[in-house]
């Protein structure tokens, strides 16, 4: 009889719970509206297309299609890590990405603080557009201006280096230099429209804390680091984990349109091998246990450091 009455006593507690969301439902009915395009794309372009991952356990054959290839479960997985050539684009695909996330991680955060700190509206406005225009450029022509720039024979940077008496260095062809260029390269082009988000929770802080810390006799460094950094903090380690989660995405157009066979050694990542091999070679089932592993990766490093960001006090995602 208790377990019955408890039953009973959960139910009559949800129904106001039900009657409050169809009244929410009901009256805010065009918001919900607006959310329809973003749930239609995330279901059609996300989570439909999962349904071909079964492909990394199949034989896939374009002929017989998914319902119809056989089956051969780990095979392609057993292979990938059989692979020599697979720890090597590995190791290339996660150098790079750390580089870009030590480096380029940063970069916004700076850029968004020093941005704070102009106080000349049209000087701050033009510099701001200035560094947001080469998100909008296309890896294509950004490629071609670092080509010409670079260019051992007329290249702006090699001219310098001739004129200070040393040999021109074809940046592009060297190992050594390839994954610097890489790194400077997507920081110029991104580094301007990764601040606005941070500029947008800067703009979030309550003034009257900057006249307080002001009257106490701080400096702007200290302001900064005891104002600034602590409220852009939440929106930091947002930002931080959802990069985490595309930690092994470094960039397929960018490598695509700068790398050559000569770097070959140092630019081969994830992303060209599985472009060479599933497409130019038609293995696609291989070429998908490739990017169901890297997505395993990114999925467990998002995880991990949601956790971490939790036990450090932080908000996390989820």
């Amino acid at each position: 009889m208790a377990d019955i009455a408890e039953v009973v006593v959960e139910a009559a507690a949800t129904r106001p719970q039900k009657r409050r969301r169809f009244h929410a439902l009901r009256s805010h009915w065009d918001l919900y509206l607006i959310m329809v395009p973003g749930l239609l794309y995330f279901v059609i372009y996300k989570y439909v297309p999962m349904w071909g991952i079964v492909i990394a356990f199949q034989n896939y054959s374009v002929f017989s299609g998914i319902g119809g290839s056989d089956w051969v479960g780990l095979q392609h997985f057993k292979t990938m890590f059989a692979n020599s050539d697979f720890y090597r684009i590995f190791a290339n695909t996660l150098l790079i990405s750390i580089y870009k996330l030590i480096w380029g991680f940063p970069g916004p955060i700076i850029l968004a603080i020093m941005l704070n700190e102009i106080r000349n509206m049209l000087y701050k406005r033009s510099i701001q557009t200035l560094v947001y225009l080469p998100h909008f450029l296309s890896w294509i022509i950004v490629g071609g201006i670092m080509v010409n720039v670079l260019s051992p024979a007329s290249g702006v940077v090699n001219q310098v280096i001739t004129m200070l008496g040393f040999e021109p260095i074809y940046f592009l062809a060297d190992p050594d230099w390839f994954r610097s260029i890489l790194v400077i390269s997507d920081i110029w082009k991104e580094i301007g429209w990764g601040a606005i988000i941070y500029l947008a929770a800067i703009a979030g802080i309550d003034p009257q804390l900057y006249e307080a810390a002001i009257m106490d006799g701080a400096s702007k460094f200290r302001q900064i680091l005891h104002i600034t950094l602590p409220a852009m903090m939440g929106v930091i380690v947002i930002l931080f984990l959802l990069r985490l989660g595309h930690v092994l995405d470094v960039g397929f157009e960018q490598i695509f349109v700068l790398y050559n066979p000569l770097v070959y050694e140092v630019s081969d990542v994830i992303e060209t091998y599985v472009y060479r091999v599933g497409i130019q070679q038609a293995k696609f089932s291989f070429t998908t246990a490739v990017g169901l592993f890297k997505a395993v990766i990114g999925l467990l490093l998002v995880m991990m450091a949601n956790r971490g960001a939790k036990k450090l006090g932080q908000e996390g995602i989820w």
